[in-house]
């Protein structure tokens, strides 16, 4: 079980708390740190069957920063992916990789069926 997450973020730390109640010991990777590479995100995202917005970090200052609201509808696939691989600020946190699962952003529901 990886988690990719951002130390400083609250809702990192509510679903870290989460798992660990449930004596699950995720291993956790900065994302701000060792942001995702544009390989491990094809994978997680084909993985998921979300879209790739969904893996986009939209409420992030860089996100806004960037005006990537209205960029995202005008690039391809392969540059959505390249963009979230060059800065792991921009990509959803947390970002959990269990086995078969990913999972896109902390929703407890989601958590509870793990382990």
């Amino acid at each position: 079980m990886l988690m990719l997450c951002y130390p400083k973020c609250s809702t990192c730390k509510k679903a870290i708390r989460h798992l660990e109640e449930k004596g699950l010991k995720p291993q956790i990777r900065d994302i701000s740190r060792e942001n995702p590479t544009a390989e491990e995100l094809r994978g997680w995202i084909a993985q998921s069957g979300l879209p790739i917005k969904r893996f986009f970090n939209t409420s992030g200052n860089l996100y806004k920063a960037m005006h990537l609201k209205d960029r995202l509808e005008t690039m391809s696939d392969e540059e959505k992916i390249a963009l979230l691989a060059s800065d792991g600020m921009l990509v959803k946190r947390p970002l959990l990789i269990d086995g078969d699962q990913v999972l896109v952003g902390y929703r407890p529901q989601q958590y509870d069926q793990l382990g």
